[in-house]
């Protein structure tokens, strides 16, 4: 992979909870991917590729009510289920009808949109998801910038399925010059990730939020959540909304 000299001292770190971010946000100029599997950041790539023209993140149900009333469809999740009154939810199936296409979406889920929230302040933001790892680890190639790798985890905890993505961008780079900065969480996280590739859901069997998600019979969206590459598309945060 080709690499300019100024880029040998970026430095590729894991976050794995937004609790942690002020730890590491340490400068403006860094990209931050934010990463929530189950199933936010998930379901943002899906609706994205499925047609949606701009997906609004915020942080509390009283904002994506003020922006439903206004006319915009608005998704809400919070403990894994569809807020009462809202039209959709978090499942990337939710974005799979025709009639979303082009439309504005306002959304607010338990972790991954408070995960953007924390990281505002950075001087980018992208949305990662398995089914998008390549096209983020090539977007991640070309800029010319330290990276966070932020899992949203659950509720400021911890998880193994954010934390296995975050592992699978930093195996991409191992062996190249992009990055020389390759913190311990880094390569917890890859040596996690290499030993649960093979079969991603077997690995994660045993998960919190897996069976979290079993006991809602969202059986289906885990399936989903874990397919690699099935879309190009990366998301960018513009300050306000969501956009490929």
């Amino acid at each position: 992979m080709e690499t300019s000299e100024n880029q040998f001292q970026r430095k590729l770190e894991v976050c794995y909870s937004p609790e942690l971010f002020p730890v590491y946000y340490t400068k403006k100029e860094c990209v931050v991917v934010v990463i929530d599997v189950f199933r936010a950041t998930s379901a943002i790539c899906t609706a994205f590729q499925e047609g949606i023209n701009q997906i609004i993140p915020v942080s509390t149900i009283v904002e994506a009510r003020t922006y439903q009333a206004k006319g915009y469809v608005a998704a809400a999740e919070r403990h894994g289920e569809i807020v009462e009154g809202f039209d959709i939810g978090n499942s990337p199936f939710s974005y799979m009808n025709p009639e979303l296409k082009g439309k504005d979406v306002v959304l607010s889920t338990t972790n991954g949109t408070q995960a953007i929230e924390i990281a505002k302040a950075a001087d980018k933001i992208i949305i990662g998801s398995f089914l998008n790892l390549t096209a983020v680890c090539k977007y991640l190639a070309k800029e010319n910038k330290d990276v966070i790798l932020l899992c949203a985890g659950w509720k400021g905890r911890y998880n193994l399925e954010d934390s296995l993505f975050a592992g699978a961008v930093v195996e991409y780079f191992e062996g190249s010059k992009v990055f020389t900065g390759i913190a311990d969480s880094s390569i917890a996280a890859k040596q996690m990730y290499k030993a649960a590739k093979g079969n991603l859901n077997e690995f994660l069997k045993e998960s919190s939020h897996r069976r979290r998600l079993q006991r809602l019979n969202l059986e289906k969206d885990i399936d989903f959540c874990l397919q690699i590459d099935t879309t190009k598309l990366v998301p960018v945060f513009d300050g306000v909304g969501l956009k490929v």
